[in-house]
């Protein structure tokens, strides 16, 4: 059985929760060269995307765009009771 080709990253759609590995463009020879990027597809255009992510909207250019999938949304947070 063979993987399956990764999807154009221009498959998402605004409104999505995707997970987005990108190319470190400043990253060092012995520091990792990729990371992810998590939040919800806010724009799309022909050069990268706009997510949502925790620390407010990030930009990702399509030429890093090493692999993405859409992704659940979190888990609803736990009320500790006393």
């Amino acid at each position: 059985m063979t993987p399956a080709a990764p999807r154009p990253w221009r498959e998402a759609t605004p409104g999505t929760r995707v997970v987005v590995r990108r190319r470190l463009l400043d990253a060092l020879p012995e520091g990792p060269h990729l990371t992810d990027v998590l939040g919800v597809v806010l724009r799309l255009d022909d050069d990268g995307l706009t997510l949502d992510t925790s620390r407010g909207p990030t930009r990702v250019e399509g030429r890093d765009i090493v692999l993405w999938k859409p992704i659940p949304p979190p888990p609803e947070r736990r009320v500790h009771r006393r």
